[in-house]
């Protein structure tokens, strides 16, 4: 778009106005038997234009007539020069800050539905333990259950089952896989693109913290990914890891908010709507 502003400041100049050179004249000597005479052998050459319609004297008029909808300067809406038009301007720049933000707080629900279907699975271990430890059922002489109060474990047999159960409707499985599986997505998509719009606005990127805990997060996020298979297999380890991996993520998520900040600044310093 800056390209196709800046050529219609361009003035155009209609062929019929151009000047003609003319052709330098050869002087060439015959032979002694040519009576020593000098023949110009070139002549000035005589362009004639049809001057009655000349379809460029009408392009500024159409060009102009399609450059009403963009008043402004196109140089407003560049940060580094206008290689790269609107891609250089503070809209697109703040893309990456919004959508890491929300991401961020995507994160944090994403560990929650996590840590809600490992209770699921946790609180089934538990009421196996606690069944082990019940005490058999006292029963008449005739064979008939005796009619006792519940014991502590079978009260916590109980609630834990209640517990269990509520868990269960929450299908925390399948939104928690589904929430990584978007976090995993558009956080490498817009990771890179944040990369990439630093590079389009100033022609280089920035070697530092921000970058390097930015690559990161990356990185975790798709190592946690890959340890889905694993775990879907039951492998305790794989879990584990799993978990570490993420809470190391949420750690540099946070630490890497003050610099990103920064650097939100710093757009709105260098950089021009939209």
């Amino acid at each position: 778009m800056a390209a196709t502003l800046s050529a219609l400041k361009l003035q155009l100049v209609p062929l019929n106005s151009l000047p003609i050179q003319p052709q330098k004249s050869h002087i060439i000597p015959t032979n002694n038997s040519f009576n020593h005479n000098y023949i110009n052998n070139n002549t000035y050459q005589n362009l004639t234009l049809n001057n009655s319609f000349n379809p460029l004297e009408f392009t500024p008029l159409t060009l102009t007539t399609l450059s009403l909808p963009f008043l402004f300067d196109a140089q407003d809406a560049l940060a580094a020069g206008g290689e790269f038009g609107l891609l250089e301007g503070r809209s697109l720049a703040l893309i990456h800050p919004i959508v890491m933000g929300g991401l961020f707080v995507y994160t944090l629900w994403a560990g929650y539905l996590g840590w809600q279907w490992r209770r699921v699975r946790t609180i089934q271990n538990e009421i196996t333990e606690l069944k082990k430890q019940a005490k058999p059922v006292a029963v008449a002489p005739d064979g008939t259950p005796v009619n006792a109060p519940p014991s502590p474990v079978e009260t916590q047999i109980q609630q834990l089952t209640e517990e269990r159960k509520v868990l269960l409707k929450g299908n925390f499985r399948d939104r928690h896989f589904n929430a990584g599986s978007i976090l995993l997505g558009f956080g490498v998509f817009e990771a890179i693109g944040g990369g990439v719009n630093t590079w389009i606005r100033t022609g280089k990127l920035f070697p530092g913290p921000h970058l390097f805990a930015g690559a990161a997060i990356t990185v975790l996020w798709a190592a946690a990914a890959a340890l889905v298979p694993a775990m879907q297999k039951g492998n305790e380890t794989a879990r584990s890891l799993h978990i570490a991996l993420n809470a190391v993520n949420v750690v540099l998520f946070i630490w890497q908010i003050p610099t990103g900040l920064d650097i939100v600044l710093k757009v709105f310093e260098f950089t021009k709507w939209p």
